[in-house]
């Protein structure tokens, strides 16, 4: 006698976790050395996701730091912190919240050290990032799909 077949039980698992990309330019070096003024910092922060194959991910958070000093560019720092995790058993609907919250909220601690790091050794204080909500960064990007779409006329 055979049993039913269960359903299978979701799983969700960090394969491996790694840095895709890290560039650090001082465009204006030794001479922002010898200046002294506050920087201005401009922060963005990219993620997204792609298959690899059946139920595993690669998804890839991106943050670029650019520290300026009037129309001066002490720095250019930029990480992409990347994972690899195994999807299975998640419905459809689930997925792509789960790639584009949950994996980025596993990434983004390292991405922020990597960043820290990176300045630091470029000779200038660390810049501490933020923590990020990428649950309101995913909801303006849905929010942002959905105006893009063509509206239908009844």
């Amino acid at each position: 006698m055979s049993t039913p077949e269960q359903p299978q039980q979701p799983t969700f698992q960090i394969e491996k976790v790694y840095v895709k990309d890290l560039s650090l330019e001082l465009p204006n070096a030794p001479q922002v050395f010898l200046e002294s003024s506050q920087p201005q910092l401009e922060v963005q922060i990219h993620n997204e996701s792609r298959q690899l194959s059946e139920g595993m991910y690669e998804a890839v958070v991106t943050v670029t730091v650019t520290a300026r000093a009037g129309e001066k560019t002490l720095f250019l720092a930029e990480a992409a912190q990347a994972g690899i995790f195994t999807v299975r058993g998640v419905p459809a609907a689930d997925l792509d919240p789960l790639l584009g919250i949950a994996c980025p909220n596993i990434l983004y601690p390292y991405v922020r050290e990597a960043i820290s790091d990176l300045v630091t050794r470029g000779g200038f204080p660390p810049v501490l990032l933020a923590p990020v909500s990428f649950e309101s960064l995913y909801a303006q990007r849905q929010e942002s799909a959905a105006a893009e779409q063509p509206q239908i006329a009844n």
